[in-house]
């Protein structure tokens, strides 16, 4: 155990930066715009290994949520899985050695591609998996086990973000500029992020921007971010669910008649303009105000704030996983920046565009060979010269390469199908909690012929697993994320691993060795890391010039770094990433399910048995699946259990009061949970966190419907009913007395 190591929060892409010390003698002083001080060790565990304490750095200034304060105490909970599970005909996990868990591995994988084919081996990734194991998980999967089946669950986060960006600027990056630039904005438009709850020392950032009134926040709730537009903070738009696409055109149709866009920045910098103009004609603000519920003048004022921001102080739009989350989430993005290039803030020194990734490694999870559709590099696994590339770098024939795959929903549907996934690896998720239509995800699960999952504690995919692999945690490991901005970080272990857990890396390496892998493995950190370079090299997200001692010195290391240069803090300076260096307008228009009028929809909210729109998200003190948190006793204290969030007058209308328990149907599942009554969110609309399982778990009820450009799932606009839970009983015995 070292006495000291610096380095960066297990959770979110804020990658928050800490010091993580033994014994535990740190107090951390209070930091503006991070959570009030709290002790640094959970006290449900008060012998936890290490103390953590808030590291200065650009994104958090000292500052961390609770989560980041209470993470050491995972480190050695009691409910920690130390040695290889395997799953006995009784359905109850026992322990086997290593030895025989890579041969049942390795066996299960043969058989499975002598009777299905290779395709009938999947991998399933995750975005809090390092660059290194990320990298070298996609190697694996194409060449160890010779499958094009691969995808993460970053598809279910940042892909219709990724999507828009792409077709938009050529290039994917979150934050095209460092966090930092938004101290001096005036004036930031937030759509569908909550980051007071989700990343909360990122508040501060927003603070200049809120001092001048131009905080403009879009969410169907007054979520904890909305309230800082109060007191003359800015302004909070609440439209009806699944209409952002809507509310961003008729701010562009503002932006264009009322003579506030950038002529002389869409005539030098993009192409597409005409066409733009004429697809949002039909978007007036009193229209719009008749599809989202969102008064024409607040539009209209929306747009001329943004307009006089980025004239005067610097305007930045900014996106999240409320807009993005749908069936139109890549269309619903791009509406966003195209209105960002209609006032000219993408590439601007004091203004822009980005969204915000979820997970720790979203960045760099997405860029180097989990995602179905790509090779390292963010190079796309079509392209024949990207493909000669990483044939040469892996030292194989290019044919050994797999094509592109199938994305995360799809993949997931085909569990245990004829012509599906009969075999599975899980690494670094939970799909039984945070896939949409869970159930059937489960269902797909137990249909499996073999199931390993790698994680360091009993989550409820492990649960499933066949086999369970236990693996290090954060603090246990070395190697680099990207956080949101596009910089890499260093991950630096602080303790030894408990006997008889595994690096993924170590585990990959030996069976790619069982399995007669062609080309080369590592279970070293960084000689994959020197690798990922390598094949990163000439890619959109080129890393050749980063390597561990330049980041261990502190060095700002902002992709893309090409090898000899000083990288790339803020992209787009001087030209897009497409040929010819122009931005692309692309004109989008609502093609989801009709919406009802939102004039329309408070009122149907007050008559019972009338359907509702769930909508799911965050709380402050849960994270994902709530595989972790729900682990953190403290955390657990302040947030024991899902609540639905629901109108006073939709409750009334139903019998709901405060606390009663209730049930949230529809044709896919049935949660119960107890009803917490708030003014804060829409009447026709309700709100439950997705961090919580079986029947509590949101995901019961969302459905694998897709974006057909992204893959992304539709999270955000269920239809549900809502009932007294009494209800169902009395239901339950009617049917009973009638079938006696």
């Amino acid at each position: 155990m070292t006495n000291s190591a610096d380095t960066h929060c297990p959770y979110c892409a804020l990658q928050c930066a800490m010091t993580l010390t033994s014994p535990a003698v740190l107090t951390p002083a209070p930091q503006p715009g991070s959570e009030p001080v709290q002790a640094t060790r959970d006290a449900s565990l008060p012998d936890a290994p290490l103390a953590v304490s808030g590291r200065d750095f650009t994104t958090n200034r000292g500052g961390l949520c609770r989560k980041g304060w209470t993470s050491a105490s995972l480190l050695n909970h009691p409910g920690r899985v130390t040695e290889p599970l395997l799953k006995g005909s009784d359905g109850v996990h026992r322990p086997v050695s290593w030895d025989e868990a890579l041969m049942l591995i390795t066996a299960a994988v043969k058989e499975t591609r002598a009777r299905y084919g290779v395709d009938a081996v999947g991998v399933f990734g995750g975005g809090g998996l390092t660059n290194e194991k990320a990298y070298q998980l996609g190697k694996f999967a194409r060449l160890a086990l010779g499958t094009s089946r691969i995808d993460y669950n970053g598809r279910f986060c940042m892909s219709s973000a990724a999507a828009a960006g792409m077709r938009a600027f050529g290039l994917d990056r979150g934050l095209p500029f460092p966090l930092e630039d938004l101290d001096a904005a005036s004036t930031i438009l937030m759509l569908g992020s909550n980051v007071a709850e989700t990343m909360p020392p990122f508040v501060q950032h927003l603070q200049g921007a809120r001092d001048a009134g131009g905080l403009i926040v879009v969410d169907p709730r007054r979520s904890a971010t909305a309230a800082n537009t109060t007191d003359g903070g800015g302004l909070h738009l609440q439209p009806l669910p699944g209409t952002d696409l809507a509310l961003l055109l008729g701010l562009a149709h503002v932006v264009i008649h009322e003579g506030l866009a950038d002529t002389e920045y869409i005539a030098s910098r993009t192409t597409g303009y005409a066409a733009l103009v004429r697809s949002v004609a039909p978007y007036w603000p009193e229209r719009v105000q008749s599809l989202t519920g969102v008064p024409a003048g607040l539009i209209r004022d929306t747009a001329r704030r943004l307009a006089d921001g980025a004239r005067q102080g610097g305007s930045y739009i900014l996106t999240g996983r409320g807009v993005e989350q749908h069936v139109d989430g890549t269309d619903t993005a791009t509406a966003a920046i195209n209105l960002a290039l209609l006032l000219g803030l993408p590439g601007s020194a004091r203004s822009g565009y980005g969204t915000l990734t979820g997970q720790g490694n979203g960045q760099g999870g997405r860029e180097h060979g989990q995602k179905a559709d790509q090779l390292p590099g963010y190079r796309k696994i079509t392209d024949p010269a990207a493909r000669a590339h990483m044939a040469k770098v892996w030292g194989v024939p290019e044919a050994l390469i797999p094509g592109p795959g199938v994305p995360a929903v799809e993949l997931l549907q085909s569990l245990g199908k004829p012509d599906g996934v009969r075999c599975l690896f899980v690494h670094g998720a939970n799909v039984a909690v945070s896939a949409p239509d869970a159930n059937a995800v489960i269902e797909g699960l137990r249909s499996l012929d073999f199931l390993v999952v790698c994680d360091f504690f009993l989550s409820e995919t492990a649960a499933e697993a066949d086999l369970i692999l236990p693996v290090t945690q954060w603090a246990e490991e070395e190697g680099t994320l990207t956080n949101l901005e596009g910089r890499v970080l260093r991950r630096r272990r602080a303790l030894a691993p408990p006997p008889g857990v595994r690096s993924e890396l170590w585990i990959m390496t030996r069976l790619a060795q069982a399995l007669d892998a062609p080309s080369t493995f590592s279970e070293d950190p960084e000689t994959v890391f020197e690798e990922l370079r390598i094949a990163s090299s000439g890619g959109l997200a080129d890393y050749s010039g980063i390597d561990y001692a330049m980041l261990d010195r502190g060095e700002a290391a902002y992709w893309p770094y090409p090898a000899g240069s000083t990288g790339t803090p803020r992209l787009f300076l001087d030209a897009f990433a497409h040929a010819g260096g122009r931005a692309v307008f692309t004109p989008v228009a609502p093609r989801r399910r009709a919406v009802s009028s939102a004039s329309a929809g408070p009122a149907s909210a007050d008559r019972a048995g009338t359907p509702m729109t769930l909508i799911t998200g965050r709380l402050m003190e849960h994270y994902q699946s709530g595989a972790q948190t729900r682990r953190v006793a403290a955390l657990m204290a302040a947030q024991p259990e899902a609540r639905l969030q629901i109108h006073p007058a939709a409750a009334a209308a139903q019998g709901i009061a405060e606390g009663d328990v209730i049930s949230i149907s529809n044709a896919r599942g049935e949660v119960s949970c107890r009803a917490a009554l708030s003014t804060d969110i829409r009447p026709e609309t309700v709100f439950l966190p997705f961090h919580f399982p079986e029947l509590e778990s949101a995901n019961r009820l969302t459905e694998a419907a897709t974006d057909p450009i992204s893959g992304m799932p539709e999270f955000k606009t269920s239809k549900v009913w809502i009932r007294p839970a009494a209800a169902n009983l009395r239901d339950d015995e009617l049917q009973k007395e009638g079938a006696s």
